[in-house]
C-alpha cells in the first residue's frame, strides 16, 4: 500500500475547519481535505475544565528499565477501569416483499392486503474509555453513527444507556455520555511527541472479547488517513502494529507510561500488522466542539486552486496561487473570485504556495471575512470574502 504523500502538482477545492483543516477536492480527485490534521494545530484551544490538558512533558525516550519486563502489565492495570464497552443497536424496517402485488389482490379479492413491515436489529460492538470523571466517552463514530440504543459497560460490571453528545464523521471521534459520575478516566498524553519506534499499547474487545490487550510498536506517523483509505481525508493517523481487530474502534492507544496517545481506529483487513489510530490531541480538538456545540463546524471557501507555474516561465520567479475552478454559489462566488484569478494575499499576507493559503484559511472561523487580493487580467483586485459552513460535515444525532 502506498501511503507516501503525493508532492506534484494538485488541485485542491478549499474547506477548512476552525483548528483542523478540511480541504477537499470538488472534482478530479477523490478528496475532501488536501492537508493533513497536524495536532500541533489545536491543542491550544483545548478547555482543561471539560477535557483534560495535552501532558506538558515530552514523551519521548520512554524505554522500560531492564528490570521492568512486565510493564505492560502495569500499564493494563492502571487504565483498564476506565476502558468501556461500547454494544449499539439499531433497527431497520423493511417491506416484506410478496408474490402477490396489490393489483393482483384487487382484481381477485376486490380489496387491498395491508402491506407487512419487517422489523431487523442489527448489532455492532466497539470499545471507548472514560476521558473525565463526569461520565463522557471517547469513541469512533463509526461505532455510534445512526444507533437507535447505545450500552456502556464499566470493569464494574455496571452498565448504562449512553446519549451520543455528537459526532464526527471526517475524524471519526464521536463523545458519549452515561448517567453517573466519579468515573476513573485516563491521563491524556500529547500525541505531538509521538515517534517511530516507541511502544505501543492497544486496549479495547475485538470481536466481543473484552479489554484485550496488545502491545506493539509505532511503525509511522502522520499518516494519510485518504491514502490509508480508512476516509477521504488527508488526517495525520498514527500507525502500530499492535493488532486493532473489529470491536477495538475507539478504545485507546497508550504509551508505555499509560497515556492515551490514539483513538484506535481502524485495521487494513488485507495486510498483517497495519493498525491506525487517530493522534489524541485531534480527539480531544473534535471533543471539546461536540460536547459544546454538538458538531464541528467545517469552514467553506468553494475554490479549487493550484500553484501558479504561469509565473515560472522563463525563469521568472512563481507568484500567487492559481484559482482552477469557483464552485457555483459557493463563498468564493459570492465574494466575485473568477476562474484563472490569481490569489496574491490574503488578509494582507503574500501567498505563494497552496500550502500558505490553506494555513491562513485553516486559522480563519466560520463566519469571519478574509481580504483577497487578485490579478485578473494584469489588474489587481481588492475582494471581501466571509466563510460559510460547509453543510456535507454537519451531523445530527
Amino acid at each position: 500500500m502506498n501511503t507516501s504523500y503525493d508532492n506534484k502538482t494538485k488541485t485542491y477545492f478549499l474547506l477548512v475547519t476552525i483548528g483542523i483543516l478540511a480541504v477537499g477536492f470538488i472534482r478530479g480527485y477523490s478528496i475532501d481535505f488536501s492537508t493533513k490534521l497536524r495536532s500541533s494545530d489545536i491543542t491550544s484551544l483545548i478547555s482543561p475544565k471539560i477535557i483534560q490538558e495535552p501532558e506538558k512533558q515530552s514523551n519521548l525516550f520512554i524505554l522500560p528499565t531492564v528490570g521492568d519486563t512486565n510493564f505492560v502489565a502495569k500499564v493494563v492495570e492502571k487504565v483498564q477501569p476506565a476502558v468501556v464497552e461500547i454494544k449499539v443497536a439499531r433497527s431497520i424496517r423493511t417491506q416484506v416483499s410478496d408474490w402477490f402485488d396489490n393489483s393482483f389482490r384487487r382484481h381477485f379479492f376486490g380489496e387491498d392486503i395491508p402491506i407487512q413491515i419487517q422489523e431487523k436489529i442489527t448489532h455492532r460492538l466497539g470499545s471507548g474509555f472514560v476521558i473525565n470523571p463526569n461520565g463522557q466517552i471517547l469513541t469512533n463514530a463509526h461505532v455510534v453513527k445512526n444507533a437507535d440504543t447505545v450500552m456502556v459497560s464499566l470493569l464494574d460490571g455496571r452498565t448504562f444507556e449512553g446519549k451520543v453528545l455528537g459526532l464526527d464523521s471526517v475524524t471519526d471521534i464521536a463523545v458519549v455520555q452515561i448517567p453517573t459520575t466519579n468515573l476513573p478516566f485516563i491521563e491524556l498524553g500529547n500525541s505531538d511527541f509521538v515517534q517511530s519506534g516507541q511502544w505501543a499499547i492497544a486496549i479495547g474487545n475485538p470481536l466481543g472479547f473484552q479489554r484485550s490487550v496488545t502491545a506493539g510498536i509505532i511503525s509511522a506517523v502522520d499518516r494519510s488517513a485518504r491514502d490509508i483509505g480508512i476516509s477521504n481525508q488527508h488526517i495525520g493517523m498514527i500507525q502500530t502494529d499492535a493488532a486493532i481487530n473489529p470491536g477495538n474502534s475507539g478504545g485507546p492507544l497508550l504509551n508505555a507510561r499509560g497515556k492515551v496517545i490514539g483513538v484506535n481506529s481502524a485495521v487494513i483487513s488485507t495486510a498483517q500488522g497495519l493498525g491506525f489510530a487517530i493522534p489524541i490531541n485531534t480527539a480531544q480538538k473534535i471533543a471539546q466542539e461536540l460536547i459544546t456545540k454538538g458538531k464541528v463546524e467545517y469552514p467553506y471557501v468553494g475554490i479549487e486552486i493550484q500553484p501558479n507555474n504561469n509565473f515560472n516561465i522563463f525563469g521568472i520567479q512563481k507568484r500567487g496561487v492559481l484559482i482552477v475552478n469557483v464552485v457555483p454559489d459557493s463563498p468564493a462566488n459570492k465574494a466575485g473570485l473568477r476562474l484563472k484569478d490569481v490569489i496574491l494575499e490574503i488578509n494582507n499576507q503574500p501567498v505563494n504556495t497552496v500550502d500558505e493559503v490553506i494555513q491562513l484559511i485553516k486559522e480563519s472561523q466560520v463566519g469571519s471575512n478574509l481580504k483577497i487580493q487578485v490579478l485578473r487580467k494584469y489588474r489587481l483586485l481588492k475582494l471581501a470574502l466571509k466563510i460559510e459552513e460547509f453543510p456535507t460535515f454537519t451531523e445530527k444525532v
